[in-house]
């Protein structure tokens, strides 16, 4: 959660802006851009303070309750957002599992709303999930980075991680239009049932905004440091016979200088359908198109095994454009279009059935700094390239609820097929190479400018079909039992640049297996013990290694979770215990990109939220957590690279008595010290961020008016990011946020 700022302005100066005619006070708007605080102070408190004054000059002296009654009226949202946090009644969506919520999920979830999206002024994948203890924050908003997050010190799966409304999709390089979500939903840890062959770290779903019943008209307006500004509109109707068919559209757009002294201008569109045609029969269409063209990003920093030194250089802020080079850029497209099909059968009984294509596509010319050594000297290798993806999906699935003799079944079976295709381009058409050597510290002077629709080629297939079943016996009110089962023939290519197949996999029969017990403690708790196992597609190795192209077998991962889930009016409460065992891969001393023996990752997570009193909101996060190589030949005992031993997250929000629709807040959040590199010879160091920020609710002219404020990293910390495995990045600076939304 993002905390909140609240700026006080005295009586007198809230007077002067309440004086102000619509003109004087666009002026004095215009000449106050460059001081983002006293925008926060303005946005916040300008609207109500002209308000309230107004009506104060109109009745006078008037008496205690004829000045309540003139307030504004203040829109109220849903009170179980604030008091169950956790959001753990919310249903989600869990792949061949079916939809059910997070309290009868037996896995650890975590589900972020569109609301709490807009209050933290997300900006990445990172922020996101800021208050969430067992997610490291690997991910940066302007660069290829986008997406990079690590959970219990795992990372994503890049190619099968990332879902839109369950569909599949190519994810890298790409920030997605959070304003257009109505939540994002995580998996923690292997989801090879759910979702087929995928890392285990685990899997977000974003959820995009679908037809209500109510009307919506809303439109939004946002400011970023140091100089990014953003609209954002959100239309949604129901019309035809009784409202049977339903639209919602939403479109944002952001476009300035970023931090770092680069630049941004995305556009995306998000398009909702649907049909109620008869009482049984739902039809649906979604879209999404989304571009984006970035440029002065920071360039990714690589500590190879050559890396001279005991500790990573002294940190940089991520705010600095010293690591910036000329020509740098990142430009990404990404198209997804679903319709499907929802036939209740009978009242316990429904199938579903959607197909989607997504198209997604980076041009990128980006700098690696290799480091040297300890004083920051580096080597910078400028890549240049254009890359495609396409992921063509289907599935059908059947749900519904049987009783044998005194027990009841909730079933689930179905299929899917899902065909992906990455395309490269050709190694003639590449260009850049060593630029020349630099200094952290010191200008990098280079240079290289490059054009884009370079020649691609046809590099990999993967093919995935499989047949999915699961059964939730009911076996007595409190005690269920859930055993499910994938089977996948799944084929793998890879192609060199004339066609011919230089690599390939294909297994048929491929079995991922998942086992929970379930104990209902109450209606509201759910303790549980849950088995699985996951599949994870052969990593085509990347160029940097000394074996770049090759592509490696498919590594088997297994699971075991011991967890609780509690959710009541004003307290939510969350525990588990896990232990992944994962095929470890890593660079050895000579580059070569192998695998070799097991990674282990031991850990509890908890977390909790309670609402004191009627003003106050406390909550807080954490993990702890044990990794190291195991079964292997080089590094056997040594922590598992990227995976911090402990972090912590809290938040604390205020309902202010005396300002109706006020809230404030802060969060802050700790991460420990993580292995850079599976030696185990370097860590980034521990550091917590703070964050601060302000909601205002009100109403203006007869519409609902939400302003919000926002400070990231408050102090300003300097700090090395871990991205992924020998990759660090300088973590983002303090960096203000401000919006403001109306309601029509």
């Amino acid at each position: 959660m993002r905390i909140l700022l609240i700026v006080i302005l005295e009586r007198e100066t809230l007077r002067s802006l309440a004086d102000m005619n619509p003109s004087q006070l666009a002026r004095r708007t215009e000449r106050s851009l460059h001081r983002p605080l006293q925008i926060a102070a303005w946005l916040a408190f300008a609207a109500a303070a002209q308000t309230a004054f107004a009506q104060t000059a109109t009745t006078g002296s008037a008496s205690t309750s004829s000045t309540e009654q003139s307030l504004p009226a203040v829109k109220v949202s849903a009170s179980s957002a604030d008091d169950t946090p956790l959001h753990l009644t919310t249903p989600v969506s869990n792949g061949a599992l079916g939809t059910r919520s997070q309290l009868d999920t037996p896995f650890s979830t975590t589900v972020v709303t569109g609301e709490d999206l807009a209050n933290r002024q997300a900006n990445k994948l990172g922020d996101v999930f800021a208050g969430d203890a067992s997610v490291t924050d690997n991910s940066n908003a302007y660069s290829a980075w986008a997406t990079y997050i690590t959970i219990r010190g795992l990372p994503i799966d890049w190619q099968n991680g990332f879902k839109i409304d369950g569909n599949p999709f190519i994810s890298y390089g790409i920030t997605m239009p959070y304003e257009n979500l109505e939540r994002v939903e995580l998996l923690k840890g292997a989801g090879g049932f759910m979702y087929g062959f995928a890392q285990p770290g685990g899997v977000v779903n974003y959820v995009t905004k679908k037809p209500g019943k109510d009307p919506v008209t809303s439109f939004d307006i946002g400011y970023r440091m140091d100089g990014v500004i953003s609209e954002h509109a959100d239309l949604s109707r129901r019309f035809g016979p009784d409202g049977m068919f339903g639209a919602r559209i939403n479109y944002s757009h952001e476009q300035g200088k970023t931090y770092n002294a680069g630049d941004i201008n995305r556009n995306s569109v998000a398009l909702a359908l649907d049909g109620q045609l008869t009482r049984d029969l739902d039809v649906y269409f979604n879209a999404i198109y989304q571009t984006s063209r970035s440029s002065g990003q920071t360039p990714a920093i690589y500590v190879s095994p050559s890396y001279a030194g005991t500790s990573l250089p002294a940190t940089i802020s991520g705010g600095t454009n010293l690591l910036n080079s000329a020509g740098q850029h990142l430009n990404t497209s990404l198209q997804l279009y679903t319709a499907g099909v929802k036939y209740q059968i009978a009242p316990d009984w429904s199938f579903n059935t959607s197909a989607s294509y997504s198209k997604s596509a980076r041009d990128r010319n980006e700098s690696t700094l290799t480091l040297a050594n300890q004083a920051g000297d580096y080597s910078d290798y400028r890549w240049n390239g254009d890359e495609g993806h396409q992921d063509i999906y289907w599935q059908g699935t059947f749900e519904g609820k049987v009783k044998t003799g005194p027990f009841t079944h909730q079933l689930v079976f179905g299929a899917s097929i899902q065909h992906q295709t990455n395309d490269y381009n050709n190694a003639e058409t590449t260009a850049g190479g060593t630029l020349g050597a630099g200094n952290l510290y010191v200008q990098n002077p280079y240079f290289f400018y490059s054009g884009s629709g370079l020649e691609k080629y046809r590099a990999s297939e993967i093919n995935q079909k499989a047949l999915f079943l699961s059964d939730t016996v009911q076996i007595t009110s409190r005690w269920s039992l859930l055993a499910g089962l994938r089977y996948t023939n799944y084929d793998q290519e890879t192609f060199a640049e004339s066609g011919a197949t230089t690599a390939s996999y294909g297994k048929n029969g491929v079995v991922t297996p998942t086992f929970a017990l379930m104990y209902k403690l109450d209606p509201l708790t759910t303790i549980y013990a849950s088995y699985l196992e996951s599949l994870e597609a052969g990593q085509i190795v990347a160029d940097t290694y000394a074996n770049g192209g090759s592509v490696l077998n498919p590594l088997r991962s297994r699971q075991y979770e011991v967890g609780i889930k509690t959710e009541h009016e004003r307290w939510s409460v969350n525990a588990a215990l896990f232990r992944i065992e994962r095929g470890a891969s890593y660079a050895n001393s000579q580059n070569v990109l192998m695998q070799d023996g097991d990674s282990i990752y031991e850990g509890v997570e908890a977390g909790g939220s309670v609402r004191l009193g009627r003003n106050w909101q406390v909550g807080g996060d954490i993990m702890l957590l044990d990794t190291w190589y195991a079964k292997g030949q080089t590094y056997n005992g040594k922590r598992v690279a990227g995976a911090p031993q402990f972090t912590a997250a809290a938040r604390v929000s205020y309902d202010v008595p005396f300002v109706p629709g006020l809230q404030v807040g802060a969060d802050a959040k700790y991460t420990g010290n993580t292995s850079v590199r599976p030696a185990g010879d370097l860590e980034t160091g521990g550091y917590m961020l703070v964050n601060l920020g302000a909601n205002y609710m009100t109403r203006i002219g007869g519409h609902d008016v939400t302003l919000r404020a926002a400070i990231d990293n408050l102090t300003n910390r300097r700090y090395w990011m871990f991205q992924y495995d020998s990759y660090i990045a300088p973590g983002d600076p303090r960096t203000v946020s401000l919006n403001a939304k109306i309601d029509f």
